[in-house]
């Protein structure tokens, strides 16, 4: 005999699977996956444009039923099957927020009124019955099959090695991204000799954080990256006190004297063997060359703004880096603070440095760069060199005047760009192969 509440749930499958089999549909994803559990719900995710959130809701939903399962296993009435049961409460309180968060994305995309999100929540399979259904309830962004698009040209004309400078060989930079292979970056090839300084352009997602740590080795790629032709990857031991990284946000303690913070630095970045009377000396020197020799005795927290991004920069320079890299050194400051910053990393490169700077605010002190690295998401969402050069041929190359046109034109349109990054990608892969003569 059914009871009701059977019938209940048999109704409620049936119906959410025949909405899902049409939303699935309408949205580009395979029909099949509106008969499997945990993983139809992940792709309701991707027709809401909640892939993240799409992913949480499946691992939570999985353990939902892992823990229901566990519960078979207790004799009725022991004290033990309550473990499992507030477990379980915990999961499907979980799975109902993240559930919201899904559904509000669902709406948006298909232009429901926000009202739908009570009617999904409570009597969610004759909702998507309505909406894949009413043929006039149609999504206003498709779910993407990045196996369908056609591959961006790749060049794969590796840079040769430099003695004197940076040379970055990356094939690929790829993760394992809920049981798909997702491409970070892909045919990266490029040298910088020393004495530059190297502005990194791309938007966001680009693959400018992923650049950075693949060339430092902080996270291998498939890759080769030599610096002053030694291998960072095989000599990384060696080489990581020869690269400096400044992230954007700093995590020094307030509550130390600007010395102490940089005899700390230096006691951590500088080999071991070093005498006592050279890391004093060190130090000193570098206090005089950021400019904070005058407040070395000063606490952090009374710094201003410039004085501690100054601080922060000279923490990693103090080990006396070939390669430096710094994530927006000027975020937060004025104009007259930045660019005094920016005049102090020229010199540092003038001193035979290599310099790569992140900026969101490039074009008040272009002027001070020597090249750019333009890197643009491709179709495939994967991080391509867009182009490798001096400041002016830059320009010219993209038709621009600046680098926030330039930025634009890469862009996606759905951030308010040009969406012209697969045209300039394969632009540049022709100019790469025209100079290698291929």
């Amino acid at each position: 005999m059914i009871f009701f509440s059977d019938f209940y749930q048999i109704f409620g499958y049936v119906t959410s699977t025949i909405g899902f089999f049409m939303i699935f549909k309408k949205c580009d994803v395979k029909w099949w996956y509106s008969f499997i559990p945990v993983v139809r719900e992940y792709q309701i995710a991707l027709c809401s444009d909640k892939e993240k959130e799409g992913q949480t809701y499946a691992i939570i939903n999985f353990l939902a039923y892992a823990v229901g399962f566990m519960t078979f296993f207790y004799e009725e009435g022991s004290t033990y099957i309550l473990i499992p049961f507030f477990i379980l409460l915990a999961l499907i309180f979980a799975l109902i927020i993240y559930k919201i968060r899904i559904y509000v994305g669902f709406v948006k995309n298909f232009g429901l009124s926000k009202k739908w999100i009570v009617f999904f929540l409570f009597f969610e399979g004759i909702a998507c019955l309505v909406v894949g259904l009413n043929k006039n309830i149609q999504p206003v962004k498709k779910v993407v099959n990045y196996k369908l698009l056609d591959e961006t040209k790749i060049g794969g004309i590796k840079a040769d090695s430099i003695d004197d400078g940076l040379t970055v060989n990356i094939t690929d930079r790829s993760i394992l991204d809920f049981f798909r292979k997702k491409y970070l970056l892909k045919d990266i090839h490029l040298t910088i000799p020393k004495g530059h300084m190297v502005l990194l352009l791309g938007g966001s997602g680009a693959g400018k954080t992923t650049f950075v740590n693949a060339v430092t080795g902080y996270e291998k790629a498939n890759a080769t990256i030599e610096l002053s032709k030694h291998d960072v990857y095989k000599e990384y031991g060696k080489m990581m006190y020869d690269i400096g990284f400044v992230p954007q946000q700093d995590l020094i303690r307030g509550n130390d004297t600007v010395l102490l913070t940089l005899t700390d630095a230096a006691s951590l970045r500088l080999p071991s063997d070093i005498s006592f009377a050279d890391k004093r000396k060190r130090v000193a020197d570098v206090l005089e060359l950021f400019g904070l020799s005058a407040v070395k005795n000063n606490l952090v927290d009374k710094l201003s703004g410039g004085q501690r991004k100054r601080l922060s920069i000279a923490m990693e320079f103090i080990s006396d880096p070939t390669l430096f890299i710094l994530d927006e050194p000027d975020s937060g400051l004025d104009g007259v603070v930045a660019r005094s910053l920016f005049k102090q990393l020229r010199a540092i490169a003038d001193e035979g440095k290599i310099v790569i700077v992140i900026t969101h605010t490039p074009d008040r002190v272009i002027d001070l760069f020597d090249d750019v690295i333009v890197l643009a998401k491709d179709q495939r969402r994967t991080g391509r060199l867009a182009f490798y050069g001096a400041i002016k041929d830059a320009y010219e190359f993209f038709g621009k005047s600046s680098m926030e046109e330039i930025l634009l034109s890469i862009n996606q349109k759905e951030e308010g760009g040009e969406g012209r990054a697969e045209e300039f990608v394969g632009k540049y892969v022709e100019k790469v192969q025209v100079e290698a003569n291929v």
